[in-house]
């Protein structure tokens, strides 16, 4: 169980920013911003297991699924579907370039973690989520 002061602390701070949201909104159609949502999501169960991957040793099997779920590979899910539901088209142009840089750091982590070297795959985590810290911290959706 959390503390009160923590939960209190958590409630006043969520209540602060959302008074306080200065970040850029980047509307899109609903299918759209249900598919980012999702690969959101997606990206978030991937990085999960990546951190669990290297924290086992497993250092290039998390480096096989950076580049299969998060990497330039992972890049294009929506290709195939109507316009309204890619998310890419509908992104701010900044916004769109963060994303793909984060598709290139995932690229760039899974080659460092297939070279089996612990210390350099542990530098190189953040990498994982800087682009996305980036973009949280610049847009929303609503």
């Amino acid at each position: 169980m959390k503390p009160p002061l923590f939960c209190a602390l958590l409630l006043l701070t969520g209540t602060l920013q959302a008074a306080e949201d200065t970040r850029q909104l980047a509307p899109m159609p609903g299918p759209a911003e249900t598919n980012l949502r999702a690969e959101m999501r997606a990206g978030l169960l991937a990085l999960n297991e990546i951190l669990g991957l290297v924290a086992a040793g497993k250092l290039k099997e998390a480096g096989e699924l950076a580049e299969k779920e998060l990497g330039v590979s992972a890049m294009g899910r929506h290709r195939g579907q109507p316009f309204d539901a890619r998310p890419g088209p509908h992104m701010p142009p900044a916004m769109h370039r963060i994303g793909i840089e984060g598709h290139q750091a995932a690229s760039d982590f899974a080659r460092i973690a297939a070279s089996a070297d612990r210390e350099k795959t542990i530098a190189a985590l953040p990498s994982l989520t800087t682009s996305c810290v980036v973009c949280h911290n610049s847009y929303r959706l609503r």
